[in-house]
């Protein structure tokens, strides 16, 4: 929200927000990886098939995708168990994963070509907004 969302609708933010939405997303990966992902558990509270639960969970990660690689991974790459759960239920609801998560990566693919040519990010008109869930 402080660091995307917010310049994206105009909206001001502080740099002490954003680093409270920071920290506050480090701490939640913590619990994810220490509370719902224990041992050697496949998906989420050791489930065998991945529950809807999983599927949510593995969306709202997703969104990190939206910052590029640099960002997504100062924040998973300090999450194994996270990155091989999110591989694992990918795998598992594939090809609908990449369906549902299709209009995330056109929108991180128009950021890093706006990016590099140093102009703000402007939401596209060419993007699908229908979720496909």
């Amino acid at each position: 929200m402080h660091t995307a969302l917010a310049p994206f609708l105009g909206l001001t933010t502080s740099h002490e927000a954003v680093k409270q939405a920071e920290k506050l997303v480090m701490q939640s990966l913590g619990v994810i990886e220490s509370v719902w992902l224990k041992g050697d558990a496949k998906f989420l509270l050791g489930s065998p098939q991945p529950s809807i639960a999983d599927l949510s969970l593995v969306c709202e990660i997703m969104q990190l995708e939206i910052f590029g690689d640099e960002v997504r991974d100062r924040f998973l790459g300090a999450h194994e168990r996270i990155l091989v759960w999110m591989d694992k239920v990918k795998k598992a609801t594939s090809p609908h994963f990449e369906e549902a998560h299709e209009l995330l990566f056109q929108v991180k693919k128009a950021r890093m070509v706006q990016g590099s040519s140093s102009k703000a990010f402007e939401p596209s008109t060419k993007l699908k907004t229908a979720s496909k869930l």
